[in-house]
């Protein structure tokens, strides 16, 4: 697996630092089922408000559901369609915008439901696996194409599979594959004591 370890600022746990979203899959290698229910299930155990887990997650895996999966790939953009196309599983993560136990708008829903993505991201890099979450697809589309209901919004198509090199991909893919990590500043993402003061580190 290609390392692209983050360049922190000091020390994070290896899981968070080697953690990072790949374009290159190996089209030979599939997800086996004993996979993709533990990533559920890290993403069962993430934190939500009031314990409400108010995210759904539509899977398809493309040798078990090759029909259910191709209707997926054709919600995504041109762009995302170029790599993807190597891709053995794919998710689409929901967000609800209703308690379940109260029946009350739920603000805090799209937080929840990114924490349950991230588990699962992590949980893919734990098995040896990689995972990418997109923007590029198109919401109405996918909620059409799979009944996706009203109260619940499609936020983010996630592709999961194991690596394979960049070489695999078109220049302008690779370009970005092999582009430099990086992040703004602490001082500038983060404020301490109030708003636009920044963290002192």
């Amino acid at each position: 697996m290609q390392e692209r370890r983050a360049i922190t600022s000091v020390p994070i746990h290896d899981l968070l630092a080697r953690r990072w979203s790949p374009r290159a899959y190996d089209a030979e290698r599939t997800v086996t089922r004993e996979q993709l229910i533990t990533l559920l299930e890290a993403g069962r155990w993430a934190p939500s408000c009031n314990g409400d887990e108010p995210w759904r997650y539509l899977i398809w895996h493309k040798a078990r559901d090759p029909q259910g999966w191709q209707k997926a790939f054709e919600c995504l953009s041109d762009n995302n369609k170029k790599w993807v196309k190597n891709v053995p599983l794919l998710m689409l993560s929901c967000a609800g915008s209703i308690f379940a136990h109260s029946g009350k708008l739920n603000r805090w829903t799209q937080h929840d439901t990114g924490a349950a993505s991230l588990s699962i991201a992590l949980q893919a890099l734990a098995l040896g696996l990689i995972a990418h979450q997109m923007g590029g697809f198109d919401v109405e589309k996918a909620r059409a194409a799979f009944s996706v209901p009203a109260e619940y919004t499609p936020m983010a198509m996630i592709a999961i599979g194991y690596q394979a090199a960049p070489d695999i991909l078109d220049e302008e893919t690779k370009a970005k594959e092999l582009k430099p990590r990086a992040r703004k500043p602490l001082a500038e993402r983060f404020f301490e004591g109030g708003w636009g003061t920044p963290v002192k580190t």
